[in-house]
This record gives C-alpha cells, structure tokens and sequence, in this order.
C-alpha cells in the first residue's frame, strides 16, 4: 500500500538542477536515458520527491574513481 505524504513539497527541475549541480538540460536527458533520479509526471509538469533526489545522490556517491572501475567490472 503507498502512503501519502501530503504535507511534503515536490522539487521542480531547475530545483534539482540547482541542488545537483546539473543542467536543467543534463537532468531532461537522464530522464530519457534512465540514468537520472526517479520523477514524476503531473500533466506535462515534470517533479521530483526529494527523497528520491536524496536516494539518486547517495547511489552515486564514490570515494575514488578507481570505485568506479571495480563495480562497472562487476556489472553493478
């Protein structure tokens, strides 16, 4: 069953760019790509729980590039 917080405010793109870091533009690509943080669709408006945001930044997190290597390697 989902549960509803309705008393928590939803991020719009330029938000999200704002707190990533990223484009606007950068986060409308992730979102054809699949590589981007979950969203989602209201009508033609496009939003973002920040939990979700929180979720994507952590997923990322790396303490050095060689991280990176190891776990594309393993196919992570």
């Amino acid at each position: 069953m989902v549960t509803l917080q309705l008393n928590r405010r939803m991020l719009r793109t330029e938000h999200v760019a704002r707190i990533t870091g990223l484009s606007a533009s950068t986060l409308t690509k992730l979102r054809l790509t699949g590589g981007g943080p979950r969203y989602i669709k209201l009508g033609r408006a496009v939003v973002y729980d920040p939990d979700d945001i929180e979720a994507w930044l952590a997923s990322n997190r790396r303490s050095s590039t060689s991280a990176v290597k190891s776990e594309q390697k393993r196919g992570a």
